[in-house]
């Protein structure tokens, strides 16, 4: 059995719960495609490094064949995959242990950016037919989400045995390689209080992250289909 390495922030920014967390424990140990693969989830500290840390140890113990990796995006409306991480931290905040990292790039002789090897096209489409808010997202901010994506596309990257995809590359069937990407999800409804805000029930993400994983799985190249959006 295949698995999916599925991983979720803890709580950061004074919140008493990330919807990210709670999507992952949902998650853990459920199969999709008739068995063909199962999730293994991942809590993740929201802090610089160690979230890198945490998630690199997880794919060599698991060996997955795909790393979804989940982030908390405030006042987004729908399941937002996104397209590209960049080489640059610029922390809105402190993280979980009081780092505000400014204007410092991730990786200092690192590549500018890292696009995902998801086919978010293809799965922003399925989450659509699967009557899910769903879009592109071409910028994963510049906090502990980027960080994580980048650094772990840039683990990916290395030339290793299980190395991801190159940009632009197909999957071929029968290689060993590694799907990768991050995908943001939005607020719970019970975090939206103010009435004001966008949310998601918990059920509706678990059934979107479902959704993008038998996407990933089962589809060999993106679908070629407008996905941007005016800043």
């Amino acid at each position: 059995m295949k698995t999916i390495l599925v991983t979720g922030f803890e709580p950061f920014g004074g919140m008493p719960l990330n919807p990210a967390l709670e999507t992952i424990r949902a998650l853990n140990g459920t199969q999709v495609m008739d068995g063909f693969a199962v999730f293994q989830k991942v809590c993740v500290p929201a802090v610089h490094n160690k979230c890198i840390q945490k998630v690199l140890a997880a794919i060599e113990q698991y060996q997955p064949e795909l790393v979804l990796m989940l982030g908390l995006a405030p006042g987004r409306k729908g399941v937002t995959p996104e397209r590209v991480a960049i080489n640059m931290d610029d922390f809105r905040i402190p993280d979980n242990e009081g780092n505000q990292i400014v204007d410092n790039p991730i990786v200092s002789d690192g590549p500018a950016a890292y696009f995902s090897t998801l086919p978010i096209k293809s799965m922003v489409h399925k989450m659509h037919l699967s009557g899910i808010p769903s879009s592109v997202s071409n910028s994963a901010g510049s906090f502990v989400c980027n960080h994580l994506f980048y650094g772990v596309m840039h683990h990916l990257h290395s030339p290793e045995p299980r190395k991801s995809l190159a940009p632009g590359e197909n999957l071929t069937p029968g290689k060993s390689l590694v799907r990768a990407g991050f995908i943001h999800i939005p607020l719970l409804p019970e975090q939206a209080v103010k009435g004001d805000e966008p949310s998601m029930s918990l059920e509706h993400i678990v059934k979107a992250i479902r959704v993008c994983a038998e996407t990933a799985l089962s589809v060999t190249k993106d679908m070629v289909i407008t996905g941007g959006e005016i800043a």
